[in-house]
C-alpha cells in the first residue's frame, strides 16, 4: 500500500503516512472499505494465505480475506501510526483495553504469565493486571526497583509515562535497560509520538488508547499497539482468534486524527502550561502535577471539596476520557481510579482531592475563567486578567 518515502518531519508523517498511494488511485480522500468478507474463485490460494497466517501472523499477501483477518482502512491507519511511533509495524483494536489485553495473552501464551509494572497506571490497567483476569501475576514496584522484581517468567514490563492520572514520569531509557531480554511496554496515550516516541529509547511495545489524542474528537473508540513485526505477528493471531478488531470507520476517523495531531498537541500543550502556572500560583490549589515533557494534561489538587468544582465548571465538561479538542475534567478516585483498591490508589498518588483535566482548544482565558468560578472562594489578586500575571516557575510545579 505504501509507496517508500525519504525520512520526513512528523508533521509531514502526520498528513501523509497512509496515504501515500491515494494519488495513483485517483482519490484525494482516504476509502472506506466496510466489507466483512471479500469474493475468490482461488480456494486453494487461500488455504495458502491461511496458513501462511496461522503460522506467523504476518499480514496476508494479496486482496483480504475476511474483516477479521484485517481490514485496508484500518491497515492504513496502522502504517500512519507505525510511521509516527517509529516501529516496524502497529496493530490497532477495538480498544485500548483489548489491546492490553492482547499483550498480555501473547504473553502468557508463552508461558510467561509474570508482569512487571510501575504505578500508576490508567485504573482499568491497574485492575487487569491485580485482578489477574487474564490469568497473569503482578509485581508492582518503583522503577528502581524492577530488574530485582523480574524473574524467569516475566513476560513484561509496563509502564505509563506521563502515568494517569498524576502525570508522574519515568526515565523511559533507564527503565529499558533494567528489563534486560524482557519486552518493555510504554503506555504513551498522554505523551503521543509528537512529545515522545518510546522505542527510540529502547520500548518494544508502544501502547495506545487511541480514543484520547490519535482519533482526538471524542467519536472513536479504539486502541493500538506499535511494535516489531514478531510481536506484531502474535497480536494480530489474538485479534483474530479473540475478535477484539476495529471497525473501518473507526480505522477512517484515526488516520484523519492523525493529520491534524501534532498542532492540536502543540497548541493544548500551549495552553495547559500556561493554566498550570496560574493554578500553581493559586492558593485555592495545594499542588499542580505538569510533566517536565510538556503535554495537554494537567492534574491539580484543591484545598476544598473536588466535587464541587466538578459541579460547577460551565466551560469545560466534566466527563471521564481525555485527547479531545474541547476540555474535559475529572475526579480520577471517583471514575478513572476508582477500580484501584483505595489504599493503592493513594500510594501511587492519587489522592482524593486530585482533578485531571485534559486541555482542549479553547482559548486560554474562557478557560481560566471557568476554572477561576469553579474553584469559588476569594481568587488570587489579578487571577484571569493577564495570561503572564500566573506564570511560575518550574519548581512550584511538580513534575
Amino acid at each position: 500500500m505504501e509507496i517508500p518515502v525519504r525520512s520526513r518531519a512528523l508533521a509531514t508523517e502526520a498528513v501523509h503516512a497512509g496515504r501515500d498511494d491515494l494519488a495513483g488511485l485517483g482519490l484525494h480522500a482516504p476509502p472506506i472499505d466496510l466489507s466483512t468478507t471479500y469474493p475468490s474463485y482461488d480456494s486453494r490460494g487461500e488455504a495458502a494465505r491461511i496458513d501462511a497466517f496461522a503460522e506467523t501472523g504476518a499480514d496476508p499477501d494479496g486482496p483480504p480475506v475476511y474483516g477479521r483477518l484485517g481490514n485496508p482502512t484500518v491497515a492504513r491507519f496502522e502504517t500512519a501510526l507505525t510511521r509516527l511511533e517509529g516501529t516496524d509495524c502497529a496493530v490497532a483494536f477495538a480498544s485500548g483495553m483489548a489491546a492490553l489485553s492482547a499483550v498480555l495473552l501473547v504473553r502468557a501464551s508463552m508461558g510467561l504469565r509474570h508482569v512487571v509494572a510501575v504505578r500508576p497506571l490508567y485504573g482499568c490497567s491497574d485492575h487487569l493486571l491485580t485482578a489477574g483476569l487474564l490469568g497473569s501475576e503482578v509485581t508492582w514496584t518503583d522503577p528502581a526497583g524492577i530488574e530485582d522484581a523480574l524473574r524467569p517468567d516475566t513476560g513484561l514490563v509496563m509502564v505509563e509515562s506521563p502515568a494517569n492520572p498524576t502525570l508522574a514520569e519515568v526515565d523511559l531509557r533507564a527503565v529499558a535497560h533494567a528489563c534486560g531480554s524482557v519486552p518493555l511496554l510504554v503506555d504513551n496515550t498522554f505523551a503521543t509520538p509528537v512529545l515522545q516516541r518510546p522505542a527510540e529509547q529502547g520500548a518494544r511495545l508502544v501502547l495506545h488508547s487511541a480514543t484520547k489524542y490519535l482519533g482526538g474528537h471524542g467519536d472513536v473508540m479504539a486502541g493500538v499497539v506499535a511494535c516489531d513485526e514478531e510481536l506484531a505477528g502474535r497480536l494480530r493471531q489474538i485479534r483474530f482468534a479473540t475478535g477484539g478488531v476495529l471497525h473501518p470507520l473507526a480505522g477512517y476517523l484515526l488516520l484523519r486524527g492523525l493529520s491534524t495531531l501534532p498542532v492540536r498537541v502543540r497548541a493544548a500543550s500551549a495552553t495547559a502550561a500556561e493554566l498550570a502556572g496560574r493554578l500553581a500560583a493559586d492558593p485555592r490549589v495545594t499542588r499542580v502535577h505538569y510533566p517536565g515533557i510538556g503535554g495537554a494534561m494537567v492534574a491539580f489538587e484543591v484545598a476544598e471539596d473536588p466535587h464541587e468544582v466538578i459541579a460547577a465548571v460551565r466551560l469545560i465538561t466534566p466527563a471521564v476520557s481525555l485527547g479531545s479538542v474541547d476540555t474535559l475534567i475529572q475526579h480520577p478516585a471517583s471514575i478513572s481510579h476508582r477500580i484501584v483498591n483505595e489504599g493503592d490508589r493513594r500510594d501511587a498518588g492519587v489522592s482524593d482531592r486530585l482533578l485531571r483535566m485534559s486541555v482542549g482548544l479553547e482559548d486560554v482565558e474562557d478557560l481560566w475563567t471557568d476554572l477561576d468560578n469553579a474553584l469559588g472562594g476569594n481568587p488570587p489578586r489579578g487571577a484571569g486578567n493577564c495570561a503572564t500575571s500566573h506564570r511560575t516557575p518550574a519548581p512550584a510545579i511538580r513534575h
